[in-house]
């Protein structure tokens, strides 16, 4: 009776446990329609572009930088990413409609999770598949076995259990990796430590964005949009993802990349540039010469081409990298420049950035605060006399300063890695 009722049990707990996603075989003409869309000259510009039609609005680097991180689940070191901005910018849209374009099979979406669940998920279920956050404050519980999954690839977990006879033994949980994970929050400083594994997409928050948001929904509502245009474009996209296999990448010119002085923690920073060039690499796969190492195992090799096209998606993380300022503090610093040149006024107050900003009285104070700890403003007039303090930004052009450095530092790296090429019969190491 005991053993019935054990095999019972098993039964229940099995048919309780979400069923595995069938793998949908592709026919031979969207294999063949998925793989010549790989083939296409100008794959990366292609690609931009049909992001556009499949309903995302804008965003045109973020969404590309966001897919071509998504592909990288299939390989050994995946990427992993994070979108932040204001709450109401569009960070959780913008993932959403991205992660449309990847297969049901390949993915996992969490809205909240509790601090042990990760352990108890099959010991290959969660192997290559993309780990989706809506709200990384859902997921604060699992953060650091979500951490290990990130760098180690693996997790594992020892609990103590009684047998049928009543007996304590202890058995090891593990879960196997790799996997690649997105996560959206308002919140950069809280989650520095996960921050620091991932690449950092800000929303576009700017005027323009919102008046296209605004035409798209009018034109939504209006009836206008093609919709089932649309789908047959994320069909697309989904059979492009089954089509790309895990492979080897060789970069042959890695020696030659080095990050520019001014990023701050540059350690995980070069690793998260090398991933992605591979990425750009690995999305090629269909336009590139397939080779065998002396192990026997298959790989391509990167381009001068991906390190560009690398160089040009990820410059504005880079600038990010290298300001010690939040991408929000930097934004308000930016927006009190072009205040000042279109006022002509070389100081002003709380008031009038209230006014000519509309901002949050809170937020205004805190970024305020900032940017005065740092010196980038400074506080003149008598605050008790005047009611409030009256600010002036002490250099106007300094984020200009960091991006142009950046910027020709990057384009001495091409530089040296064509002057190799030409020096090289065979254009490699």
């Amino acid at each position: 009776l005991t053993n019935e009722l054990e095999n019972y049990r098993i039964k229940r707990i099995e048919a309780l446990q979400p069923k595995q996603e069938t793998k949908n075989e592709l026919t031979p003409a969207q294999r063949q329609t998925a793989i010549a869309e790989l083939k296409k000259p100008n794959l990366l510009q292609r690609t931009g572009q049909l992001l556009q039609q499949c309903g995302i609005v804008g965003e045109s680097t973020n969404s590309l930088i966001a897919y071509l991180v998504y592909c990288t689940r299939k390989q050994n070191i995946p990427l992993h990413i994070m979108f932040l901005g204001a709450s109401g910018s569009g960070k959780t849209y913008l993932q959403e409609r991205i992660s449309e374009l990847i297969p049901e099979e390949d993915k996992i979406e969490i809205t909240q999770i509790t601090e042990n669940a990760l352990y108890y998920f099959k010991q290959e279920e969660l192997k290559h598949k993309l780990i989706l956050i809506e709200d990384l404050d859902g997921a604060l519980a699992v953060f650091y076995p979500l951490r290990e999954l990130q760098t180690k690839r693996r997790i594992s977990k020892t609990v103590t259990l009684k047998d049928s006879k009543g007996n304590l033994k202890t058995i090891t949980l593990t879960v196997e990796g790799p996997v690649s994970v997105s996560g959206c929050t308002t919140k950069e400083k809280i989650y520095e430590d996960n921050a620091n594994r991932c690449i950092l997409l800000y929303t576009d928050q700017t005027k323009n964005q919102d008046k296209r948001i605004n035409e798209y929904q009018t034109r939504l509502s209006a009836g206008e949009v093609n919709r089932e245009r649309e789908q047959q474009y994320r069909e697309l996209f989904k059979n492009i993802q089954r089509v790309l296999r895990p492979i080897g990448i060789i970069n042959p010119y890695a020696k030659y990349i080095v990050l520019p002085e001014q990023v701050f923690k540059p350690r995980r920073t070069m690793t998260l540039l090398l991933g992605f060039i591979e990425a750009i690499s690995f999305y090629h796969q269909y336009q590139r010469e397939v080779k065998k190492d002396n192990a026997g195992q298959l790989y391509i090799e990167t381009s001068i081409e991906d390190i560009e096209a690398a160089f040009n998606l990820l410059k504005d993380v880079l600038f990010s990298k290298s300001d010690e300022l939040t991408k929000a503090t930097r934004e308000f610093l930016e927006s009190l420049k072009q205040l000042s040149k279109e006022t002509g006024s070389d100081t002003f107050n709380a008031k009038m950035i209230r006014e000519q900003l509309r901002m949050n009285p809170g937020n205004m104070k805190r970024y305020l605060s900032e940017l005065a700890r740092y010196g980038y403003i400074k506080a003149t007039g008598n605050r008790y006399r005047k009611g409030s303090y009256e600010y002036s930004i002490v250099k106007m052009d300094e984020y200009e300063a960091l991006k142009s450095e950046i910027e020709q530092h990057l384009q001495e790296i091409l530089e040296r890695i064509r002057e190799f090429i030409k020096s090289s019969p065979a254009g490699r190491i």
